[in-house]
């Protein structure tokens, strides 16, 4: 069974994350969610990263803040996409969690999305378009859901536009 994995280096995660898990579950995606640290439990997330890619993990999407690198830790032990969320918070207010994040050393790609709810949303999005490459229907609910925000977007300025 293909599923997306989203692996989050602490609770504080959680309440942002849920955006993620939520927008998966709107298109019926499959996904696991855990805690695990690349620096406090770096067993645990090397055992998961295993674990999860035998039951069929296809993208792992990886939720950190400050300057820990759990996208990277994942990156570097698996082949599978890895989408890293950096998160807000500390002395930087995320500024760190995005650098750790997106200066990955070469040939250890991690797509890195905004910080916070967007990024978080936008995880989920960048994941369904990988698993779409191989899933036609995935694909079709996408571009559904696509069309839906462009006449949302007609819509709303219907209400305000003023054209000559």
């Amino acid at each position: 069974m293909d599923f997306v994995s989203i692996i989050m280096g602490s609770k504080s995660d959680y309440e942002i994350m849920q955006n993620c898990s939520n927008v998966l579950e709107q298109f019926n995606v499959k996904y696991e969610l855990i805690i695990s640290s690349a620096h406090r439990s770096p067993q645990r997330t090397k055992d998961y990263i295993k674990s999860a890619e035998e039951k069929g993990a296809k993208v792992f999407i990886a939720a950190a803040g400050m300057a820990a690198h759990l996208a990277g830790a994942l990156a570097a032990g698996t082949t599978k996409p890895v989408i890293g969320v950096p998160m807000k918070g500390g002395a930087m207010d995320g500024m760190d969690a995005m650098l750790s994040t997106v200066q990955m050393p070469s040939g250890m790609p991690v797509a890195t999305v905004a910080l916070g709810k967007a990024g978080a949303v936008n995880a989920a999005y960048l994941a369904m378009q990988i698993l779409a490459i191989t899933d036609k229907e995935l694909a079709v609910k996408l571009l559904e859901d696509r069309i839906i925000k462009e006449k949302a977007v007609v819509n709303d300025s219907k209400e305000v536009e003023v054209l000559i």
